[in-house]
């Protein structure tokens, strides 16, 4: 089988996809980014909340974070009062919105970028992930782009969220599943 070089040249296309930032911001974060959170030279937790309300994070108070964290763009990001964010990755091409009371542990991904498979460029989706308050994202979970994971649900450990989930409900699989009701004693 003959392979037609003209179909495999790159058409993608990021559409109107915005930083949010100027490249200069960008350059400083990734700068910043590497020696704050990547490195793990900085174990405390009001250090990195400060930085990252500099540029550009909304925090709310007694928010801790874990070095070691990914969040591609802070200036998209907003976390509620009381939040736990573990060694996650948040890819935040769109804005990630995140609840009071909620515990994102290690090794989450939030990715709100994907592409459209069916075009010919392979353009670049993005939709914002909600998620409300006392909401807890399991170790290796995946929250896919667009979802809203409502008040005190669960994606448990390396399951992968593709569909909204339902208030005070756990869900388990890949994709996941609603399995039973979240009981709060």
């Amino acid at each position: 089988m003959a392979i037609d070089t003209v179909k495999l040249k790159k058409h993608f296309d990021k559409g109107n996809f915005n930083q949010g930032a100027p490249a200069f911001k960008c350059a400083c974060w990734y700068i910043v980014n590497l020696i704050f959170f990547k490195s793990g030279l900085v174990p405390f937790s009001n250090i990195l909340v400060f930085v990252l309300r500099r540029f550009g994070a909304t925090i709310g108070k007694n928010v801790r974070i874990k070095p070691g964290i990914h969040i591609r763009y802070p200036w998209k990001l907003t976390v509620g009062d009381f939040c736990w964010l573990g060694e996650c990755y948040i890819d935040n091409l769109d804005l990630v919105i995140i609840g009071k009371n909620v515990c994102i542990s290690q090794k989450a991904i939030l990715i709100t970028g994907n592409h459209d498979y069916s075009s010919q460029s392979f353009n670049l989706i993005t939709k914002p992930i909600l998620l409300e308050d006392g909401v807890w994202i399991c170790a290796g979970s995946m929250i896919a782009p667009g979802i809203v994971a409502s008040s005190h649900s669960i994606l448990s450990i390396g399951s992968v969220a593709t569909q909204n989930m339902e208030e005070y409900t756990i869900y388990q699989g890949n994709p996941a599943i609603k399995i039973r009701k979240r009981c709060i004693f």
